[in-house]
């Protein structure tokens, strides 16, 4: 019957039975597996598994049983008494409790008056992917197969972990794979690789974390055995934090934003010295004289020499001159870390890289050539079978699609055309957003002009288990479970296992899962068969289990029938026959195995990027100055680098012991760049886009004028003062955008001023 409550498939009984100190199932959280403990039906530890951080992990009780849980559907009161409209009180207004029937009805309503008079670009299906480790219930798939099924909507393309990425490499090597999964093994690198060069670094934290969760945090030990046999490393970064604890690696410590210039220059000295591998680029690459002539000076005037990159750097020549030293024989492993391309520009460095890889002549070669992201997020490098981790498949959307740092415009400027990508995209005229999973007010930049959008759409519904700054912006609202209490199967490409993660815990409150609540609403929009097919919870994990274990009979490859698995808890996936070494098979027949560029080869010119006109990104790689540098500061600006927090995932976890709701965020700042404030002080930071507080902390290790701020601290602006009380740096981020190639986030170029913040009364 519409609106009845889907029960899950598979009780909680066997966890609510373990008693003190027993430890029940694995589970998998982003940031590590771990085994819980339950007692009469609520999880009271959390012990991590094979190197999971203990903080993070030992939050989970408190994430499960916190009292920031939405308990029940909620509607805003404004909402509620006036109905549909723009709304500047979201956030402020009184979120009335109502039962489920009542929720649904007013939400499948919405839906319904969408699509009868806008059409389904109208509504906007907002997530983010961090939602859950599992893969059945990954909010993002869900809402995307829910909105399809009943009609279409305008989805969100790419991501802001590497949006410039995705539009720049299929140009340049026909995919995204090299940043999307694909990546040189570090037990190739362990074995082959003399020098390892790392822009924007190798930092730790990032190893544990990872899309689908790891069992195993095996990165560490990997590059330990690779600086054992004799791997040299230089990590190339603004922060010493970036090189890992016990890493004897040189550290270049740049201006943010000149990482491209540097690879150009080291380039263009393997030209200029004789180095350039001329047979590979001849056999594997095209336009490569065009990239010479642009080298050289030819084109410009300009040589991009050493001098000329130290200059661009801020760093001293000698510096430049002992890196190519270093790179100019033996076999080396070029990698950019994903935040280079979030920022002005930002396709242009891991153009850029590739085009110095092929200068050496060792892209194919075991641990030689390039890789993106090994110092991004856990299981890059890590040498595991990929396929086995199945997905809930998506249906066909009849609406559209924008950039996902470009959806603030399309809601504030409907009808207007934006230039992606050699298209013209008509931006479409958004009035709902549906958002479940993800904060769109912590990954989105320019956090002010995000809340002009927001208050522009007429209704807003949103899934979510507590009161986020994001739900607590809502119109709707609707409980939703955690992790810990449904069933599922995580794991990621990047790592050893698979697992099935029972429900530890029953749903808390009246929560349900995101695939009930669509199932719900799908009655009632007449469109359940094309949703869910007829499946419950238990029918669509034996179906994606299938089919694992249809690619396993395929690849020879013994995989556990769905009971067995369920009963493992954990399935390893057997390794790979020899480590994977990036673009290994095109290097070993680039005939029979063509890329899908227009040459079939890698293309250090692209005539297609060339023909869209975009002076900020020519046909080859290039510098160009970022908007907003320490190049062109004013007296008192400093360059604000933003990072992933110590022991949060985005900004999950804040509101646990192991997060950073006890003060605003910490601000690292070189000692030489404090003037009269104090470690531990309160500061503000501002520019023209936002102002938000900090809580001092000196560090030797960052470069002077450069301020590093994490992320994931929940939006809390004052309502007098406009304030962000918690330490939320995208209010001062630019949402200009990377280019009009990529239309990516350039959130990592943007300046700020500092000073001490009063004290109150």
């Amino acid at each position: 019957m519409a609106g009845d409550m889907i029960q899950t498939d598979t009780p909680a009984d066997d966890a609510a039975a373990t008693g003190p100190g027993d430890l029940g199932p694995v589970s998998l959280a982003h940031w590590g597996a771990f085994r819980a403990q339950v007692k009469e039906g609520r999880l009271i530890g959390a012990a991590p598994l094979n190197g999971a951080d203990p903080d993070m992990v030992g939050a989970w009780p408190e994430l499960v049983h916190s009292p920031l849980r939405i308990d029940r559907p909620h509607i805003r009161r404004g909402w509620l008494e006036n109905g549909p409209g723009r709304s500047d009180a979201r956030g402020r207004d009184d979120m009335i409790p109502v039962d489920w029937e009542t929720a649904l009805d007013l939400a499948a309503g919405e839906l319904e008056r969408m699509y009868r008079d806008h059409g389904p670009t109208a509504i906007m299906g907002g997530s983010y992917g961090w939602s859950s480790a599992g893969r059945l219930h990954h909010a993002r798939s869900q809402v995307r197969r829910f909105l399809a099924a009943a009609g279409g909507f305008t989805d969100q393309q790419w991501n802001y972990s590497w949006g410039a990425a995705a539009a720049i490499l299929p140009h340049v090597v026909g995919s995204i794979e090299s940043v999307s999964h694909a990546s040189t093994s570090w037990e190739s690198i362990a074995e082959h690789t003399d020098r390892v060069v790392a822009f924007g670094g190798l930092n730790p934290k990032n190893w544990r974390v990872s899309s689908g969760g790891s069992v195993g945090q095996t990165t560490p030990d990997l590059v330990a055995k690779a600086q054992a046999r004799g791997c040299r490393f230089i990590v190339i970064s603004p922060l010493a934090q970036d090189v890992p604890p016990g890493l004897e690696a040189d550290l270049i410590q740049p201006r943010p934003g000149s990482d491209t210039a540097i690879m150009l220059a080291l380039a263009h000295e393997a030209w200029i010295s004789g180095r350039a591998d001329i047979a590979f680029l001849e056999a594997y690459t095209t336009g490569h004289e065009a990239l010479v002539a642009y080298l050289t000076g030819q084109t410009d005037g300009t040589a991009k020499t050493l001098a000329w990159a130290a200059e661009q750097a801020d760093v001293p020549q000698a510096q430049l001159q002992a890196l190519w030293e270093q790179i100019r024989e033996g076999r080396v492993m070029l990698s950019a870390a994903w935040s280079l391309q979030r920022a002005d520009h930002g396709e242009q460095p891991f153009w850029a890289l590739i085009a110095l890889a092929a200068m050496l002549g060792q892209i194919g070669l075991p641990g030689g050539g390039f890789t993106f992201g090994y110092g991004s997020m856990g299981g890059v490098g890590v040498n595991a079978r990929r396929g086995y981790v199945p997905s809930l498949p998506g249906l066909a959307n009849k609406g559209m699609s924008v950039p996902v740092a470009a959806w603030a415009d399309a809601i504030l400027h409907p009808g207007e055309t934006l230039e992606f990508n050699g298209q013209q995209i008509t931006l479409p005229d958004i009035r709902m957003i549906y958002w479940a999973g993800g904060n769109p007010f912590h990954h989105a930049q320019d956090l002010s002009k995000v809340q002009e959008a927001w208050s522009r759409a007429e209704t807003i519904i949103v899934h979510e288990p507590w009161w986020t700054p994001t739900a607590r912006r809502a119109d709707i609202v609707f409980p939703a479970t955690t992790t810990a209490e449904r069933n599922d199967i995580g794991g990621t490409s990047r790592d050893h296992f698979v697992a099935f993660m029972r429900a530890l815990v029953p749903p808390q409150g009246e929560a349900r899962n995101d695939r009930d609540i669509f199932a719900a609403l799908a009655d009632r929009l007449g469109c359940r068969y094309t949703f869910d097919e007829g499946l419950s919870e238990d029918g669509w994990l034996r179906r994606m289990w299938a089919g694992s274990e249809a690619r396993g009979a395929k690849e020879g490859i013994e995989v556990p029938d769905f009971e067995s698995f369920r009963d493992m808890g954990l399935w390893p996936v057997p390794a790979p026959e020899a480590p994977e070494v990036l673009m290994e098979g095109f290097r070993a027949d680039p005939k029979g195995n063509r890329l899908a560029t227009p040459s079939g080869r890698i293309e250090l010119f692209s005539q297609a990027v060339a023909d869209f006109g975009y002076e900020e990104t020519p046909g080859h790689p290039h510098f160009a100055h970022p908007v907003e540098w320490l190049g062109s500061a004013e007296e008192g600006q400093f360059h604000l680098v933003t990072n992933q927090p110590e022991k949060q995932l985005h900004s999950q976890l804040w509101h646990t012991p192991a997060g950073m709701s006890g003060a605003p965020a910490p601000l690292r700042i070189n000692p030489a760049d404090m003037g009269d404030m104090q470690a531990g002080d309160t500061v503000r930071l501002w520019n023209d886009r936002g102002s938000c507080l900090a809580t001092l902390r000196p560090d030797t290790g960052v470069r002077p004028g450069v301020l590093v701020m994490p992320t994931g601290a929940w939006f809390d602006p004052d309502p007098q003062t406009g304030i962000e009380r918690n330490g939320n740096p995208n209010v001062l981020t630019s949402d200009r955008r990377t280019s009009r190639l990529g239309q990516a986030s350039a959130a990592l170029s943007a300046l700020v001023r500092i000073a001490p913040e009063p004290a109150k009364d």
